[in-house]
């Protein structure tokens, strides 16, 4: 995940093509505290920058974000625009996605269509302030036992816990904290995506 705050004073751009070039396969954008064209025109570059290597793009939170810039989706939280409006707005060619952290939301989520899922935190993390119940491994198993549509775990993740959470049912891992505040983006991205190869 591609957060402008954990950027701080460095090009989240260029943070982007480190990642990518170093392995990540999916780009999820946030900028909570950007104002909305500062959020656009990021959006945009990130967008350009990522449909030339054939990355998909999902926007956080922001749908009309997500459609200026034709990304490929838009990934909502459980206050955000309900599923089933959001789709009216974004039809099925774009991907959404929905941040879930009971077995409730998690299947409320698949039967109103959402195309994944994001479940957590799995694990402790300063990334959000507004932190919800931790699930662990046991809470991941649970929900992965209830729902079919691909899950992405968030929260808490890195190199040292990121096989395990993989084999206990998530089909990708959400970062931010892992890669943004690394002194190496490269290094830190090949050492996720070994942790995953080597324990799946």
């Amino acid at each position: 995940m591609a957060d402008s705050e954990a950027a701080g004073n460095r090009n989240l751009i260029s943070i982007i093509r480190e990642a990518v070039d170093a392995g990540v396969t999916l780009v999820q954008l946030r900028g909570k505290n950007l104002e909305i064209r500062a959020f656009l025109n990021l959006a945009v570059q990130a967008s350009e920058f990522l449909k030339s290597r054939n990355i998909p793009l999902i926007i956080n939170d922001r749908i009309d974000v997500a459609l200026a810039c034709e990304a490929d989706g838009v990934h909502l939280g459980q206050e955000d625009l309900p599923l089933p409006i959001a789709r009216k707005i974004m039809r099925k060619e774009r991907l959404i996605g929905i941040s879930v952290n009971t077995i409730k939301e998690a299947e409320e989520s698949e039967a109103e269509g959402a195309d994944y899922i994001g479940v957590g935190p799995i694990f402790y993390t300063s990334s959000k302030e507004d932190l919800r119940s931790i699930l662990g491994f046991e809470g991941l198993k649970a929900i992965r036992n209830k729902v079919k549509i691909p899950i992405l775990a968030i929260g808490g993740i890195n190199a040292e816990n990121a096989g395990d959470v993989i084999v206990s049912g998530a089909d990708g891992i959400a970062v931010i904290s892992a890669i943004m505040d690394a002194k190496n983006i490269t290094e830190a991205t090949r050492n996720l995506l070994e942790a995953i190869r080597t324990l799946t």
